[in-house]
């Protein structure tokens, strides 16, 4: 049986989970993609560090070695980051190597760039793992989803924000709390910033967007929020309304347009998101043809993540084998300008911190009727020493949502939340 021989960048988390797929699945993998995988160089920083991981793969501290070794076909690059991952890849792709990767802030920031060099190149550029871990997600949008028309992304892409706000709902633990517990546990870095603050999905927004819409999108495209600033008050009135709350990445086509966002969503408790636990991801794809399909599976950790990344290498290793021609992973490409916010209409969950001796409440009434705001919930809650009004409103677009929030603060009337609601 043929060997195609790979290199390696990195051997922390993702890399050497890698190598242990390969070598426990050596007989099916090699029976599947007809020929035998076999990792020959690993790039790594310390050799002494990784060598009983390592087993028999060669571990080097420079890059050139892989770069150079023309026995090598196909790279998996596993540092992470942007640089100098970036650069890696590029050379790799210039000089006839594929690439496969889970680097979604890569893939995001500079995907499009990347792509246009391997296919200049004639060779691969493969990154299923670079959203949602173990989800074959980028790959059903791809292939499965092809011929049919994509309305709405909706999902949980971030294990992180999952498992603190569901340790806030299901276990009434405040904020910070639970992000110790998550980085207790591993499932939180020590500088979660990224995560908690949206940033983490709203790369992966941008990857899912290119998939299923077409549309190539920067941070500037549209707004992300994190979940640093939930409230426990809120957790628990969310729930008195039959919600749970939960960290949403959506993109949707509006008026031939397209609106992405990331933030804090309500979904219903008796729905499917909000039964997805912990570190567990999922993703709900609503479709002309298809109607709604949904993807759940662990977002994170070595082995689903390491899985993703040996799809890719079995995939390209089977198209080497088929064809001459490399092919693009997401040849889907459209035009869509960002949808302006008088345009897109949601339901939404407000609370809103108030001096109980003043008449907040005649200013919130006022401040509805002018704005054109319809609501099915408005409530005075006093909580210890803090009143609030809690406000769910009729869909309202997303522009009247930022009016009202403006004239709430101009009133000196705090907005502790604003949350979508899913519908």
């Amino acid at each position: 049986m043929k060997k195609v021989k790979v290199g390696l960048l990195g051997l922390g988390t993702v890399g050497s989970g890698v190598l242990k797929i390969l070598a426990r699945n050596q007989d099916k993998i090699s029976n599947i993609a007809k020929r035998q995988i076999e990792v020959v160089k690993a790039l790594v920083r310390d050799p002494k560090k990784h060598e009983k991981e390592a087993n028999q793969v060669k571990l080097v501290t420079d890059f050139d070695e892989i770069l150079n070794d023309k026995d090598i076909e196909i790279v998996i690059e596993a540092i992470g980051g942007l640089h100098p991952a970036e650069e890696f890849i590029a050379s790799l792709l210039e000089h006839g190597k594929s690439v496969v990767t889970a680097n979604k802030d890569l893939i995001a920031s500079h995907g499009p760039r990347l792509v246009e060099i391997a296919n200049r190149n004639n060779v691969d550029f493969m990154y299923e793992a670079s959203v949602a871990g173990g989800i074959p997600i980028l790959n059903a949008l791809s292939q499965s989803f092809a011929g049919d028309e994509i309305i709405e992304i909706a999902g949980i892409v971030n294990g992180t924000t999952n498992y603190i706000l569901t340790q806030m709902v299901d276990h009434h633990a405040n904020f910070q709390d639970a992000l110790k517990k998550a980085q207790e546990l591993g499932f939180a870095e020590a500088d979660p910033t990224n995560d908690i603050t949206g940033k983490d999905a709203a790369y992966k927004m941008i990857i899912l967007t290119r998939f299923a819409f077409g549309a190539n999108l920067t941070f500037d495209d549209f707004e992300y929020h994190g979940i640093e600033e939930v409230k426990s008050f809120d957790v628990r009135q969310i729930a008195k309304l039959g919600y749970s709350l939960k960290l949403l990445g959506i993109s949707r086509k509006v008026n031939n347009h397209i609106f992405v966002e990331v933030g804090p969503t309500l979904v219903k408790q008796s729905g499917q998101l909000a039964h997805v636990k912990n570190e567990y991801n999922a993703v709900g794809v609503r479709s002309m043809a298809v109607g709604n399909s949904f993807f759940f599976g662990p977002g994170a950790g070595s082995l689903p993540t390491a899985n993703s990344v040996v799809s890719d290498l079995m995939a390209e290793v089977n198209d080497m084998s088929m064809t001459s021609e490399a092919e693009s992973f997401n040849r889907y490409q459209d035009h869509l300008d960002p949808a302006k916010p008088k345009e897109v209409f949601d339901s939404f969950y407000l609370s809103l911190k108030i001096d109980a001796k003043d008449d907040a409440i005649l200013t919130v009434s006022k401040l509805l009727v002018e704005h054109q705001i319809g609501f099915r919930e408005l409530n005075k809650v006093e909580e210890g020493k803090s009143t609030y009004i809690v406000l769910v409103t009729d869909k309202i677009s997303h522009q009247q949502l930022n009016d009202f929030t403006t004239a709430m603060k101009k009133n000196n009337i705090s907005v502790q939340a604003a949350y979508k609601i899913l519908k």
